[in-house]
């Protein structure tokens, strides 16, 4: 390593242990406390929904599970273009985007500010960016449990 490099290297140091002793900390309980309740208090208003459907649309437990879901996705995106999510999700953290209302709002988003760069590269493109990830998971998530389920009933 010639003397510049290691300069640099020891700049590099020098600097993040500055900013270590300057970084706030954060309430970890906290957190993962308002976490849990917002994102209790998201799928409690989804169940709400449901039972509103299987009572005022003689929907039945399964048959409520696909419109509850959808009004979860509206009311994400609409709340998401008003700006509201944002705010909300600031505050809950990871409870705000752990139900379908946080990837509801995760696409939204990105189509909202994408949007200026034309309907297929900008929005579509930049929406997918995310979706396609949580897709190839969620697939290959599913054909791997499966797969164990298949194994174990054998």
């Amino acid at each position: 390593m010639d003397q510049n490099q290691q300069s640099k290297e020891q700049q590099k140091r020098e600097y993040q242990q500055i900013a270590a002793k300057h970084e706030e900390k954060r309430p970890i309980g906290i957190n993962c406390l308002k976490a849990f309740i917002i994102g209790g208090l998201i799928c409690t208003f989804g169940q709400a929904v449901q039972n509103f459907y299987m009572y005022f649309f003689d929907f039945t437990e399964k048959t409520a599970g696909d419109p509850t879901v959808a009004t979860l996705i509206f009311i994400a995106i609409l709340l998401t273009g008003f700006g509201v999510y944002r705010r909300f999700g600031q505050f809950a953290g990871a409870g705000s985007a752990v139900p379908v209302t946080g990837f509801a709002n995760s696409m939204a988003s990105a189509a909202i500010e994408f949007r200026t760069e034309g309907l297929v590269l900008g929005t579509g493109s930049n929406m997918f960016k995310l979706a396609g990830s949580v897709i190839v998971f969620g697939t290959v998530a599913a054909f791997v449990i499966a797969l164990i389920r298949t194994l174990l009933g054998m």
